[in-house]
């Protein structure tokens, strides 16, 4: 297996796993936020690696791993797009790979402050909002006097410091608001005028849906342990992972299974071999019998 994936070319792997992507995407269509384009979130997952083992992957003196930046469709909750550097890139470097679609919208996080990539959203016409840092320097131009609960403020900034507004010379929103529930207060930068202050933190609260996707994939498709040490067998057991998730994904979907996608998955990894007809398979197959061979259930991310 380690020398096939050494030899075989991961732009194979990769092409399919974008094709399969585009699929998984038709198959769980939806209209969940209803503001009359797509919602995505855009992150990435550090995968450690041995320098010494992977040393194409150099990170920081002594150690080695890869980044995959991930775009995520909020509403058919499966990836989008991914594209994959050595962990030294920094998150932002990786925004001019996104293929932005005009209308859509990107939730981001603080990582993202890159104000060139963002004004290049808004010549799309398609919106973002993305956590702001704290050291953020601006001045008001104008804000709303009456809050809703838990908005603490919502007002029209202009940035003061020379090269972000060199970088996105029009005015942004900043919306302030309190998370009750993490006793937090956050701030978000957007674009999107026209939306509400609840709704800008309904967006980003969303955004956690890519941390679920992170976890699954690194628990229960186990890409933190690779058969080949080539950048070129990391990348195809990377893409492979993804095409899994999304088989995974519309099987779950157009079968109308009242599972989660962990079960889904360990059905079928048990009965590989197995020519029983899908639907006989899952229904013979009690919750008791994957739990007894595989532990506790995680729940999956489309329960």
């Amino acid at each position: 297996m380690a020398t096939a994936n050494q030899n075989r070319d991961y732009r194979i792997f990769e092409e399919f796993a974008f094709y399969m992507m585009e699929q998984a995407r038709r198959n769980r269509a939806a209209d969940i936020f209803k503001l009359g384009g797509k919602v995505y979130a855009f992150d990435s997952t550090t995968i450690p690696l041995c320098l010494s083992v992977f040393w194409w992957a150099k990170f920081r003196k002594k150690k080695g791993g890869v980044k995959v930046h991930v775009l995520y469709d909020l509403e058919a909750q499966v990836p989008a797009f991914y594209h994959i550097t050595t962990a030294s890139v920094h998150d932002s470097k990786a925004m001019p790979e996104i293929p932005y679609e005009t209308g859509a919208y990107y939730i981001f996080d603080r990582g993202y402050n890159n104000f060139k990539e963002l004004f290049r959203i808004q010549r799309m016409e398609s919106f973002f909002v993305v956590r702001a840092k704290t050291n953020l320097q601006y001045k008001c131009v104008k804000w709303k006097r009456r809050m809703p609960k838990n908005i603490l403020s919502d007002a029209e900034i202009e940035l003061t410091v020379y090269n972000s507004r060199k970088d996105y010379p029009d005015n942004l929103r900043l919306v302030r608001y309190y998370d009750e529930e993490q006793d937090r207060e956050f701030m978000f930068l957007t674009n999107a005028m026209d939306l509400t202050a609840q709704q800008i933190a309904d967006l980003y609260k969303n955004r956690w849906q890519i941390e679920l996707f992170f976890k699954w994939l690194k628990q229960h498709l186990k890409i933190k342990k690779f058969w080949g040490t080539t950048e070129n067998a990391v990348r195809i057991q990377i893409a492979a992972a993804i095409t899994a998730y999304c088989l995974v994904a519309i099987v779950q979907h157009d079968m109308k299974l009242k599972r989660s996608t962990y079960e889904v998955l360990q059905i079928l990894s048990i009965s590989l071999t197995d020519k029983t007809p899908l639907r006989e398979l899952f229904d013979k197959t009690y919750s008791n019998d994957v739990k007894e061979q595989f532990g506790p259930l995680i729940p999956g991310l489309f329960d």
